[in-house]
């Protein structure tokens, strides 16, 4: 990678269904004059938010310039995927001004980081810095573990119990390696769960960070843009869990593809949805349904109990199939139930 022009690189993280890809989307409509490119990581084989990008890009982010990674968490797969993805977007007969990296909600951001530090990226992409979304009525709520009050009973009874849930875990990393906090759904609180939300961010936070409301992404370019932090020659201020650690796996997770024909009652389908979150503590799922007599396909999207939903396009000639990714903890992935559960 040549030195003659640096790429700046800006990495957003954040928890399952914060809405990085709604975020991306608006910065790809408003990029300030930038020709943007996108890398973006999925948890799961099934591509909603490439699809979701890739259905809306431009002249300033054309659909070449995003590049999808759909194996798991892109900071376990650094030396066989990440680099050659970066080297791919810089190939582009019109390079982009500015690389996007959407990382996968369970993704930890420091092991990426590291890898900008090395020879082949830190010539030619630095990291321009992190912005890290947190949902601003989740984060108050406390849903960083499908049941917060019994991890909290029993480090409360048993001392040897001082560890964080993972998902919990997830959450502090992508704080302590953020330079810019969006609380996002904003509209979705009152003003005291806005503040509870930033108290909470700023708690895990260690060092002064910014933390700003945003609703539907709605955020100026410049903000996110340009924060000019060398995120990679000050990871000693950004703490993680796993440092020291030579390597880690995301064993805590596990994702599921299930497969339907057409969808007679939509309306049916998003009530069984609700009932795995409460149920079988699914944490996500996302996909896109095939309903009966309507010619545009449902993109679907669901974060816990909450549940959106909107038909985005025409099926044209591809095949008219429901096809959707659950996301759960390792130990509370029960295919079997989930499947039936959803009449699969």
């Amino acid at each position: 990678m040549s030195d003659l022009k640096k790429i700046p690189v800006t990495v957003i993280t954040g928890f399952l269904g914060s809405g990085k890809t709604t975020l991306i989307r608006h910065l790809m409509a408003h990029p300030q004059g930038r020709r943007l490119a996108v890398l973006v990581n999925e948890f799961g084989t099934t591509g909603v938010d490439g699809a979701i990008l890739k259905s809306c890009a431009d002249e300033n982010c054309p659909v070449e310039g995003i590049v999808e990674l759909a194996n798991g968490c892109i900071c376990c797969t650094v030396a066989d995927e990440f680099i050659p993805a970066i080297e791919q977007l810089l190939a582009l007969p019109a390079p982009p001004d500015h690389i996007l990296v959407e990382t996968s909600g369970l993704a930890l951001p420091k092991p990426l980081l590291k890898a900008f530090d090395w020879p082949p990226t830190r010539s030619g992409v630095p990291v321009e810095g992190g912005s890290a979304l947190a949902d601003a009525e989740a984060v108050p709520a406390g849903r960083f573990a499908p049941d917060p009050a019994a991890v909290d009973a029993q480090r409360a009874a048993d001392g040897s119990l001082d560890h964080e849930t993972p998902l919990s875990e997830v959450f502090e990393d992508q704080i302590a390696c953020a330079d810019l906090v969006l609380l996002t759904k904003a509209d979705l609180v009152g003003a005291a769960d806005l503040d509870r939300a930033r108290a909470a961010v700023r708690a895990e936070a260690p060092r002064p960070i910014p933390v700003l409301s945003v609703v539907d992404g709605a955020v100026d370019a410049r903000v996110i843009l340009g924060l000019e932090a060398a995120a990679e020659d000050d990871l000693a201020a950004r703490p993680s869990h796993h440092d020291g650690l030579a390597d880690h796996h995301h064993d805590d997770f596990a994702s599921m593809t299930v497969t339907l024909g057409e969808v007679d009652d939509p309306k049916a389908l998003e009530a069984a949805i609700e009932r795995l979150a409460r149920e079988q503590d699914v944490l996500r799922v996302k996909g896109y349904v095939a309903v009966a007599g309507k010619p545009m396909r449902m993109l679907l999207q669901a974060v816990g109990p909450r549940l959106r939903s909107q038909y985005d396009e025409p099926w044209g000639a591809r095949p008219r199939v429901t096809e959707l990714v659950v996301i759960a903890e390792h130990d509370r992935l029960d295919e079997p139930a989930i499947r039936a559960v959803l009449g699969a």
